[in-house]
C-alpha cells in the first residue's frame, strides 16, 4: 500500500498506511534539541521517539479511556472503542433517561452534545421489541417508542413497570454508541390507593372509581383524585379488637378519607376471612373517619384455639377495598377453649372478660353463666379465687436427703399469683421453697427442697393456695422418696489431655434429684445423660497436664463420697498414612500409624473441599494402628474433572484433639472415579460357558506416581463373585459356573454400577447325527399332528365359524356398547346447559281462551258449529230460547242426561259430545253448571258403589256425561292457572323435547329418532351424521344479516326447511308461519349458481326397490353454505316427472343443474320424479321398515346389538330431567309463583272427601285414587300429552311419543299401587323407576296440603264462578250449541217425554208439556 507522513499538533509525526482505507501504523514524537553547527543554518535538532499505538485499546469504556490521562487516547464514539486520536471534536456527552407512560408510539426527542457527524443515520433499538430509524435534527435525535402490542403485558405479578435498554446505533458502523434504561409503566396494575400513590411513577388514584391511572383527568370529579398517601381512604391503627364467638356485637373502626358511595354504588361491608371461609357483614359509614361493622355474631371451628386473629377487610360497592396499612385484625376468642380449669380461665387476658362459671364448671362470659352472682368468678372480684386445686404430676419423685432438689409440681388451680403459694408447699413433710422463676400461674410450681431428717423416708406433696382451708388444699397421688446415692466405678479410666472422652460412672440411685455436677480434678465433665445405675459425661481439656485426678459427683446439695480417679494422658499423634490417595467417591481402605490411638472411642477421618466436608469412620487395631475408609471428596458430579484434586483440608477427628483436624505433612490426592460402559445398546451380553466377561471403561487404575496403585474391585454375576483382572481400560472377569441370564454388578469404593445383563447359553451335549435324528423325528411328529389337526379342523369348521361369528358379534357389541355409553355420557353432560340457555327468552304462544276450550271440548274438530252463527229463521229461535229455559231447569237437565245415558244406542262419543255442548251452553251460568255436575257425580258414586265395582275405578274412564263434564269444568276454571303458572314449565318441557330430538337424526318416514324417551321410536342403529351451520337469507329482509341455523347433514330437505322456519320465525306462533310445503329450499353456491333442493328428484337413489329421500349429504352441501327459502314455483323442470327416466339420462339433468348463466337463469330447478308405483318402490330415509322382510332370517345379532342403544333413552331422560321435575313440581305444589291454588281444585277435592265420608269410605288409598282420577288423570295428563291444546305449536310424532312417556310417568306417580319391576317391564316404566317414589311423595304431600287448607264456602265459590262466567260470557254461539243438543231430543223424544211423565217434580213443573212445545216450535220450521 501507499505510505504517507504528516504532522499533527503538539509536535507528533503520524505515519499512515493506505490499504483500502487509511490506518494509523506508527506515531513518532518529535522533540527539538539545541544544536551548535558551523553553518548556523538551523539552531535545533529534531529528536524522534516512537510511541506505542496499541496501548489505547486496553480501555474498555469511555470513562476509563478519558480518565487515563493518556493524551494520545480518545473514545471513538461510532466504533465504541478507545483509539489514538487526532482531534477531540469527535467526542460528545450523551445523557439519556426517559419514563413514558403506556401512551405508546410517542415521539422521543433526545438532546445530545458534541455529536459526531451522523450523516449515515442512526438506529433506535429497544432491545428485541422494536428497531426503527432515528431522525437527526441538529443536536437532537428523534425516535418513536414501540407500539403497545410490541411491549410485554405488564401484569400485577410482575410489578408495575418493564425496563428495556434503549440503544443508539450508528448506521455507518453498526455499533451501539449510547444506551440507557427506558421504562414502560402501567398504573392500572395497582389495586389499592396506597400502592398506587406510593409508586415511583406518576400514578393517581380515582377513589370513586377505585382505579389507579396515569391520567388524573379520567377520574370522575376533582375531589375523587388522590396523589398523596395521607389522602388515601384508609383504616387507622386500632386497639386490639376482641370479639367473643357467638356473641352479637358491632365492630367500630377509626379511618380517614372514607368515600361516600355515589348514586348506583353499593354501601360498605366488612369481610372477615375465618379459617378460609369469607363472612360478609353490612357496615355503616358514620362519616369520612368512622365505619362500623353491624351487629353480627362470629364463630370458628375447634376448641384447640382460644384466640384466633382474623383478617379484616372493609369494602364498599361490592369489592372496593379500603386500605388497612396498620394490618388491623379482629381477634375472635372462646373463653372455654383450652381453659378447662378455673385457674386457666382466670389467668386469661383480662380484656377477654372471661370468668369461671361454677354451676356449669366451665369458662364463660358473664352473660352465658346462669344469673346467680355467686356462681361466676372473675379475676377482678374479691372472691376471684379458684377452689379445688389439684396436683397431676411431680418430677422428680426421688431426691437426696440433703435437699436442694428442684421439684416441679404440675396441676390445676395452683393460684394466680406467686404470693398465693409462696409459703404453703411441703414435699414428704419437708418444707419446699417455691421459686418465682419456675412458677406458671395456675399450672406449675417449682420449689427447692430443704434438708430431710433421718426419720423421713417418703411422703406426699401437699400445697395450700392462699389459705389452708379444705377447698384450697391439694395433695398428690404420687409419693416422693429420699434416696442415698453411691458410686462404684468409672470407664474408661484414662483419656487424652485435650478431652472429648465419654466417661460412664456407675453406681446406685444416680437418677435421683434434679441437678448433677461432675468434676475431674478442677475440670468439669460435661453431663450427657443418666439412669438409675449410670451417669455419662464428656471430659474437657485438662490444664494440669498429664496426671491422675480425683472424680467428684454432686447431686443437688448432696456430695457423693467415693474415691474414684481418672488419668489424663498424652494426646494421640499420626505418624504415617498409606496409601496417600483415593478416588472421588472415597471408601477405599487407608492404613494409619500413630501413638495412643487406643484412647479414642470414635475415631473419624475427614476431607474438606469446595466448602463441603465429608467424614468416614475408622477402626482402632491397637495403640499404634488403625484402618480407615477414605472420605469422599465433594466434587460436583456434573463437573467432575479428568484431573486429580487435592482437598483443602485433610485430617482426623479424634475426640477433642484439635491438632490433628488438619494434617499439614500429607499430600493426600484424589483421582477421578472409574467409569464403566454398558455392554451394548440392548444391555445384554451373550456368552458361552467359560468365556470371560469383559467390562470396558476408563480411569480403572488411578494414575498414581510410582504406578503401584490398585483399587479393590468386586464384580458379581448374579449373586456370585468372580475373579477380576484389571487394566486401565477394562476389567476381565472369569465367569463363575452359571448358565442363563444374570445381572452383572461392579463395585469399587463407594460406587456401584451395572453394565447390563449377561446371558450364558448352555453347551449342547448331543452329537450332530443325534441332533439330525431328533430333528427328523420331531418333523415327522409335527406332520402327523398337523394332519390330525387338519382333519379335526375340517370336521369342526362349521362350529368354529359359528363360534367365530358369535365372538366377532360379541366384540363388536362390546365396543359399540362402550362407545354408545361414552357418547351418552358426554351428551348428558353438555345438553342440559345448551337446552336451558336456548329456552331462555322465547315467548310462550298461548292460545286464546276460545281456541283452547274448543280444542279440549271438541278435539279434532276445527270449525265447530258452536263457533258459527246459526242460519235459521225466527221461529226456531223461539223454540231454542224455550229449550234454553228447560236446559236451565235442573230437574229437566238431570232427567234429560239420565234418559240419554240409559239408551243403548247412546255411544261414548255421544256422551262426550253432549257433555261438551251442555258445558258450552252453561258457560255463562257456571254456578248452575257446578250444581248439576255435583249432583251427577254424587249419582255416579252411588251407582258405582251399588254395582259392587271396586271404589278405585270411579272416574277412571270417560263412560258417563258427568266424567266428561268434570273434565270440561276443570278446563274452564284452570285456564288462568295454566297461563300464569303451569304453562311455562309445560312449554319448556315441549321445547326441550323438540330441541333434544332435533339435535340427532329423526327418520322422516318412521318417526324414529336417535334421542327418544320412547323405546318404540328409538333408532336402533349407528347413524353417522355431522352438524352443519347454514347461513339462511332472511326472507322478510334480504339485506339484513344472514341467520345461522344448525342442521344435520342427514336431514331431509323438508326437515331442513322446518328447522329454518323454526329459526327464522322463532317467536312467531305456528299458525302464523309459512308452511314448509309452500316453500322451496334454494342453495346459493359460491360460484353464483342457485340450486333448488327437494326430497325427491331425478338424482334420488334407488336400490333394490328402496328409494331413499334426498338429504343434505346427498347433495354434498358443505358447512357454512348459504341457503334461502323461496316460494314454490312451477317451472319447466317440474314437468319432467316421467317415472321411466333412467339413471344414465339423469346425468344430463345434473349438468343442467350446475350451469351458471345470466341472473334470470341462475335459479335452476332440480326435476321432480313421481314414485314408480308399478314396480312397488318403497320410500326410506334413515332406517328401512323391517316389516318388508328385508332382515335376513337368523340375523339375531343385529337385534341383540340393537338393545344397546337403549342407553340413549337414559341419556335423553337425564337431559330432560330438570324440565320434567319442574313441571311435576309446579302441578303438585300448593304454593306457586305469585299464583294461589285454584279454588276449583280445593272445592272439588273437598266434595270428594264429603262423598267418601257420606259412604263411610275411610281407606286413604281410595280417597287418593278418586282425587287422582278426578284431576291429574282427567285434566293434566290430557294437557301433557297434547300441549297443542294450550299453545299455538306443531307437535310431531317423536315429540308425541316422548310426551306420552312423560304422561305415563305422571299417571304412575298418582297411583298408590306398587309396580314390581323386572327385566321384562316396559322401558318407560324402568326409565323413571327411581324417580316415581319421590314423585309419589310430592303427590301425597300435595293432597295432604290441600286437605289442610281452610274449606271454601259456597258463597265464595259462587262469587268465583260468577266472575269466571262474566269474563267469558260471549265466547260461544249458545243457539248453535242448543241446536246441537236438540238433535238428541229429536232422536230420543219419546224416551225423554216418558221419563218426564214418571218424575213427580217434572210433573209439578209441567216439563213434559214445555218440551212438547219446544218440539212443536222446532218441527214447524223443519
Amino acid at each position: 500500500g501507499e505510505t504517507s507522513l504528516g504532522w499533527g499538533n503538539l509536535g507528533y509525526l503520524y505515519r499512515l498506511k493506505s490499504k483500502g482505507g487509511w490506518h494509523l501504523c506508527q506515531v513518532i514524537k518529535a522533540t527539538a534539541v539545541p544544536y551548535e553547527n558551523p553553518d548556523n543554518l538551523s539552531p535545533f535538532l529534531l529528536q524522534l521517539t516512537r510511541v506505542p499505538v496499541e496501548s489505547c485499546s486496553q480501555y474498555e469504556t469511555c470513562s476509563e479511556c478519558l480518565g487515563s490521562g493518556d493524551p494520545h487516547c480518545g473514545w471513538c464514539v461510532l466504533h465504541n472503542i478507545s483509539v489514538f486520536f487526532f482531534s477531540l471534536s469527535f467526542f460528545f456527552f450523551f445523557p439519556l433517561s426517559l419514563l413514558p407512560s403506556l401512551h405508546l408510539h410517542l415521539q422521543l426527542v433526545l438532546e445530545t452534545y458534541n455529536v459526531p457527524e451522523l450523516s449515515a443515520g442512526v438506529n433506535c433499538t429497544f432491545e428485541d421489541l422494536s428497531e426503527m430509524d432515528g431522525l437527526v435534527v441538529g443536536s437532537q435525535i428523534q425516535c418513536i417508542s414501540p407500539a403497545a402490542k410490541e411491549v410485554p403485558q405488564i401484569i400485577t405479578e410482575n410489578g408495575d413497570h418493564h425496563i428495556v435498554q434503549l440503544q443508539l446505533k450508528s448506521k455507518e458502523t453498526g455499533m451501539t454508541f449510547a444506551s440507557t434504561s427506558f421504562v414502560f409503566y402501567n398504573c392500572s396494575v395497582h389495586n389499592s390507593c396506597l400502592s398506587c400513590v406510593e409508586s415511583p411513577y406518576r400514578c393517581h388514584w380515582c377513589k370513586y372509581r377505585h382505579v389507579c391511572t396515569h391520567d388524573p383527568s379520567t377520574c370522575s370529579f376533582q375531589e375523587g383524585r388522590v396523589k398523596l398517601p395521607e389522602d388515601c381512604p384508609q383504616l387507622l391503627q386500632a386497639e386490639k379488637i376482641l370479639v367473643p364467638v357467638e356473641v352479637i356485637k358491632p365492630i367500630t373502626l377509626k379511618a380517614k378519607n372514607l368515600p361516600q358511595p355515589q348514586s348506583g354504588q353499593r354501601g360498605y361491608e366488612c369481610i372477615l376471612n375465618i379459617q378460609g371461609n369469607e363472612q360478609r357483614v353490612p357496615a355503616l359509614r358514620f362519616n369520612s373517619s368512622s365505619v362500623q361493622c353491624q351487629n353480627t355474631s362470629y364463630s370458628y371451628e375447634g376448641m384447640e384455639i382460644n384466640s384466633l386473629p382474623v383478617e379484616l377487610t372493609v369494602v364498599w360497592n361490592g369489592n372496593f377495598n379500603i386500605d388497612n396499612p396498620a394490618q388491623n385484625k379482629v381477634h375472635l376468642y372462646k373463653c372455654g377453649a383450652m381453659r378447662d380449669s378455673c385457674g386457666l380461665c382466670l389467668k386469661a387476658d383480662p380484656d377477654f372478660e372471661c370468668g369461671w362459671c361454677e354451676g356449669q364448671n366451665q369458662c364463660t362470659l358473664k352473660q352465658h353463666c346462669p344469673a346467680q352472682d355467686s356462681q361466676w368468678l372473675e379475676l377482678s372480684s374479691t372472691k376471684g379465687k379458684c377452689t379445688n386445686p389439684k396436683i397431676t404430676d411431680i418430677n422428680p419423685v426421688t431426691g437426696p436427703r440433703e435437699g436442694g432438689t428442684k421439684v416441679t409440681i404440675r396441676g390445676e388451680n395452683l393460684g394466680l399469683e406467686f404470693r398465693d403459694i409462696a409459703s404453703h408447699v411441703k414435699v414428704a413433710g419437708v418444707e419446699c421453697k417455691p421459686l418465682v422463676e419456675g412458677y406458671i400461674p395456675a399450672e406449675q410450681i417449682v420449689c427447692e427442697m430443704g434438708e430431710a431428717k433421718p426419720s423421713q423416708h417418703a411422703g406426699f406433696v401437699e400445697i395450700c393456695v392462699a389459705e389452708c382451708k379444705p377447698e384450697f388444699m391439694a395433695r398428690s397421688s404420687q409419693l416422693y422418696y429420699f434416696m442415698t446415692l453411691t458410686l462404684s466405678d468409672l470407664k474408661p479410666k484414662r483419656g487424652p489431655v485435650s478431652g472429648g472422652t465419654q466417661v460412664t460412672i456407675t453406681g446406685n440411685n444416680l437418677n435421683a434429684g434434679s441437678n448433677v455436677i461432675v468434676t475431674f480434678g478442677r475440670q468439669p465433665c460435661l453431663f450427657y445423660r443418666r439412669s438409675t445405675k449410670h451417669i455419662v459425661c464428656n471430659t474437657t481439656a485438662s490444664d494440669e497436664g498429664f496426671e491422675k485426678v480425683k472424680v467428684s459427683v454432686r447431686v443437688d446439695k448432696a456430695k457423693i463420697h467415693q474415691e474414684l480417679q481418672y488419668e489424663y494422658v498424652e494426646d494421640p499423634t499420626i505418624l504415617r498414612i498409606e496409601p496417600e490417595w483415593s478416588i472421588f467417591s472415597g471408601n477405599t481402605p487407608i492404613a494409619v500409624w500413630g501413638t495412643h490411638l487406643d484412647l479414642i472411642q470414635n475415631p473419624q477421618i475427614r476431607a474438606k473441599h469446595g466448602g463441603k466436608e465429608h467424614v468416614n469412620n475408622c477402626e482402632v487395631q491397637n495403640s499404634t494402628e488403625m484402618t480407615c475408609q477414605a472420605p469422599a471428596l465433594a466434587v460436583d458430579p456434573s463437573h467432575q474433572s479428568e484431573l486429580a484434586e487435592r482437598p483443602e483440608e485433610f485430617g482426623f477427628i479424634l475426640d477433642n484433639v484439635q491438632s490433628l483436624l488438619i494434617l499439614n505433612k500429607t499430600n493426600f490426592t484424589y483421582y477421578p472415579n472409574p467409569i464403566f460402559e454398558v455392554f451394548n445398546p440392548s444391555g445384554i451380553l451373550e456368552l458361552k460357558p467359560g468365556s470371560p466377561i469383559i467390562l470396558k471403561g476408563k480411569n480403572l487404575i488411578p494414575p498414581v506416581a510410582g504406578g503401584n496403585a490398585k483399587l479393590n474391585y468386586t464384580v458379581l454375576v448374579g449373586e456370585k463373585p468372580c475373579v477380576v483382572t484389571v487394566s486401565d481400560v477394562q476389567l476381565l472377569c472369569e465367569s463363575p459356573n452359571l448358565i442363563g441370564r444374570h445381572k452383572v454388578m461392579a463395585r469399587v469404593g463407594g460406587m456401584e454400577f451395572s453394565p447390563g445383563m449377561v446371558y450364558i447359553s448352555p453347551d449342547s451335549p448331543l452329537s450332530l447325527p443325534a441332533i439330525v435324528s431328533i430333528a427328523v423325528a420331531g418333523g415327522l411328529l409335527i406332520i402327523f399332528i398337523v394332519a390330525v389337526l387338519i382333519a379335526y379342523k375340517r370336521k369342526s369348521r362349521e362350529s368354529d365359524l359359528t363360534l367365530k361369528r358369535l365372538q366377532m358379534q360379541m366384540d363388536n357389541l362390546e365396543s359399540r356398547v362402550a362407545l354408545e355409553c361414552k357418547e351418552a355420557f358426554a351428551e348428558l353432560q353438555t345438553d342440559i346447559h345448551e337446552l336451558t340457555s336456548d329456552l331462555d327468552g322465547a315467548g310462550i304462544p298461548f292460545l286464546d281462551y276460545r281456541t283452547y276450550t274448543m280444542r279440549v271440548l271438541f278435539p279434532g274438530i276445527e270449525d265447530h258449529p258452536v263457533l258459527r252463527d246459526l242460519e235459521v229463521s225466527a221461529l226456531p229461535t223461539k223454540g231454542l230460547k224455550l229449550f234454553a229455559q228447560l236446559i236451565n231447569n235442573k230437574v229437566f237437565l238431570l232427567s234429560f242426561i239420565r234418559t240419554l245415558e240409559s239408551q243403548r244406542s247412546f255411544s261414548m262419543r255421544d256422551r262426550g259430545n253432549v257433555a261438551s255442548l251442555i258445558m258450552t251452553v252453561l258457560q255463562s251460568k257456571l254456578e248452575y253448571a257446578t250444581d248439576v255436575l255435583k249432583q251427577l257425580l254424587a249419582d255416579l258414586i252411588d251407582k258405582n258403589l251399588e254395582s259392587k265395582n271396586h271404589p278405585k275405578l270411579l272416574l277412571r274412564r270417560t263412560e258417563s256425561v258427568a266424567e266428561k263434564m268434570l273434565t270440561n269444568w276443570f278446563t274452564f276454571l284452570l285456564y288462568k292457572f295454566l297461563k300464569e303458572c303451569a304453562g311455562e314449565p309445560l312449554f319448556s318441557l315441549f321445547c326441550a323435547i323438540k330441541q333434544q330430538m332435533e339435535k340427532g337424526p329423526i327418520d322422516s318416514i318412521t318417526g324414529e329418532a336417535r334421542y327418544s324417551l320412547s323405546e318404540d321410536k328409538l333408532i336402533r342403529q349407528q347413524i353417522d351424521y355431522k352438524t352443519l351451520v347454514l347461513s339462511c337469507v332472511n326472507p322478510d329482509n334480504v339485506n339484513s344479516s344472514e341467520i345461522p341455523v344448525k342442521i344435520l347433514n342427514c336431514d331431509t330437505i323438508t326437515q331442513v326447511k322446518e328447522k329454518i322456519l323454526d329459526a327464522i320465525f322463532k317467536n312467531v306462533p305456528c299458525s302464523h308461519r309459512p308452511k314448509a310445503a309452500d316453500m322451496d329450499l334454494e342453495w346459493r353456491q359460491a360460484s353464483g349458481a342457485r340450486m333448488i333442493l327437494q326430497d325427491e328428484d331425478i338424482t334420488t337413489k334407488i336400490e333394490n326397490d328402496w328409494k331413499r329421500l334426498n338429504t343434505l349429504a346427498h347433495y354434498q352441501v358443505p358447512d357454512g353454505s348459504v341457503v334461502a327459502l323461496v316460494s314454490k314455483q312451477v317451472t319447466a323442470y317440474n314437468a319432467v316427472n316421467n317415472s321411466t327416466v333412467s339413471r344414465t339420462s339423469a346425468s344430463k339433468y345434473e349438468n343442467m343443474i350446475r350451469y351458471t348463466g345470466s341472473p334470470d337463469s341462475l335459479r335452476s330447478r332440480t326435476p321432480m320424479i313421481t314414485p314408480d308405483l308399478e314396480s312397488g318402490v318403497k320410500m326410506w330415509h334413515l332406517v328401512k321398515n323391517h316389516e318388508h322382510g328385508d332382515q335376513k332370517e337368523g340375523d339375531r345379532g343385529s337385534k341383540m346389538v340393537s338393545e344397546i342403544y337403549l342407553t340413549r333413552l337414559l341419556a335423553t331422560k337425564g337431559t330432560l330431567q330438570k324440565f320434567v321435575d319442574d313441571l311435576f313440581e309446579t302441578i303438585f305444589s300448593t304454593a306457586h309463583r305469585g299464583s294461589a291454588l285454584p279454588l276449583a281444585i280445593k272445592y272439588m277435592f273437598d266434595f270428594l272427601d264429603e262423598q267418601a265420608d257420606k259412604h263411610n269410605i275411610h281407606d286413604p288409598h281410595v280417597r287418593h285414587t278418586w282425587k287422582s282420577n278426578c284431576l291429574p288423570l282427567r285434566f293434566w295428563v290430557n294437557m301433557i300429552k297434547n300441549p297443542q291444546f294450550v299453545f299455538d305449536i306443531h307437535k310431531n310424532s317423536i315429540t308425541d311419543a316422548c310426551l306420552s312417556v312423560v304422561a305415563q310417568t305422571f299417571m304412575d306417580s298418582c297411583s298408590t299401587s306398587e309396580h314390581r319391576l323386572g327385566k321384562d317391564s316396559p322401558s318407560n316404566k324402568l326409565l323413571y323407576a327411581k324417580d316415581i317414589p319421590s314423585y309419589k311423595n310430592w303427590v301425597e304431600r300435595y293432597y295432604s296440603d290441600i286437605a289442610k287448607m281452610p274449606a271454601i264456602s259456597d258463597q265464595d265459590m259462587n262469587a268465583y264462578l260468577a266472575e269466571q262466567s262474566r269474563m267469558h260470557m260471549n265466547e260461544f254461539n249458545t243457539m248453535s250449541a242448543l241446536s246441537e243438543i236438540y238433535s238428541y231430543v229429536g232422536k230420543y223424544s219419546e224416551e225423554i217425554l216418558g221419563a218426564l211423565d214418571q218424575d213427580d217434580q217434572a210433573g209439578k213443573q209441567k216439563l213434559a208439556y214445555k218440551l212438547e212445545q219446544v218440539i212443536t216450535l222446532m218441527s214447524i220450521d223443519s
